[in-house]
């Protein structure tokens, strides 16, 4: 029968062997540096007199490499290393004693200064907020095709607006221009109850007043006169010409200026025609001892004046409209 491992008599492994040499340094491996102790806190006590002189700095001893553990031999009881006497507390862990000079601290540096950031130049010009955006989860209906919004130009009124000014001003004063000027004149024989007179002496003025007109008026392209009457011994002498004028007003105001000494005209009346570039004036004068109504009406393409017999200012005013509606025709109709 075997035997049971039970009941074997224990061998011990390292019977005979040398194990003095366990604490030896080991060649294979470097020695480490030496292993301070942490000093412990110095003890207050009461100021005792004078520090002591500082003790010399503690000499540095070698301390055996640590090695792998060896299970030693039941037989062989462990060594304890030998506990080495504390170490004194440096010299800079000690309390300042009273009255001792303080070695000088650094002053402390200044904390920095903020900087104040640029200032930054506002626009006048707000941005445009954004689009309202849907709120979240909606959905937009069956059938629903977004549409983008057309954003509005302002470039067409503009344009619009610049052929106004370029093309509407100049048409609004232009047509007077162009519906009376240029015109022709021709004396009829009969006027309302006036007839044109045909002798001698009434020829005679009437060449005279003309001949006047040229003389007065140098660029106009035609001249006229005449001498018109009727039973009732109501005289109107009417003369003119036609060529363009630019300012007709202006014209108006110096032919009743120039008639003003010959008839002894009086307060020059204005006359409101009603047609655009045409002005008109009357005054009351005298001529050859009897009274007499002085007017002249002007346009941009003729000049029509007349001396009145027997007629007040108004409707002197009106029968000149009416006899230059007849002589005068502007070439546009």
């Amino acid at each position: 029968m075997p035997e049971s491992p039970e009941h074997r008599i224990p061998v011990d492994p390292w019977a005979g062997a040398d194990t003095g040499g366990w604490e030896l340094p080991s060649a294979e491996l470097p020695a480490l540096p030496p292993t301070l102790p942490y000093p412990p806190a110095p003890p207050t006590r009461p100021y005792s007199g004078p520090p002591a002189p500082a003790p010399p700095p503690p000499v540095a001893r070698p301390v055996p490499s640590p090695v792998h553990p060896v299970p030693s031999p039941p037989s062989a009881p462990a060594r304890q290393p030998a506990a080495g006497p504390p170490a004194p507390p440096p010299a800079a862990a000690l309390p300042p004693q009273p009255g001792a000079a303080l070695p000088p601290q650094p002053a402390a540096p200044l904390p920095p200064q903020p900087v104040a950031p640029p200032r930054q130049r506002r626009s006048k010009r707000r941005p445009a907020p954004p689009p309202a955006a849907p709120p979240p989860g909606s959905r937009a209906p069956k059938g629903y095709v977004p549409v983008p919004v057309r954003k509005r130009r302002r470039w067409p009124w503009l344009l619009l607006l610049a052929l106004a000014c370029c093309c509407g001003c100049p048409a609004y004063y232009g047509m007077p221009i162009w519906s009376q000027y240029p015109a022709h004149a021709a004396l009829p024989a009969r006027v309302a109850d006036l007839s044109l007179r045909q002798d001698g002496r009434s020829t005679q003025a009437a060449q005279q007043l003309e001949a006047e007109v040229r003389k007065a008026h140098l660029l106009a392209e035609d001249t006229f006169a005449g001498v018109y009457a009727n039973p009732d011994g109501k005289q109107v002498t009417v003369f003119g010409g036609t060529g363009f004028r630019f300012d007709p007003e202006s014209a108006a105001d110096d032919e009743i200026a120039r008639l003003t000494e010959k008839y002894q005209l009086g307060s020059v009346e204005t006359v409101d025609t009603g047609v655009r570039g045409r002005h008109q004036r009357c005054a009351v004068g005298r001529a050859e001892g009897d009274a007499v109504v002085v007017c002249t009406s002007v346009d941009h393409g003729s000049i029509a004046s007349a001396v009145f017999t027997r007629l007040s200012l108004q409707d002197s005013a009106g029968l000149l409209d009416t006899l230059r509606g007849q002589i005068v025709s502007s070439d546009r109709n």
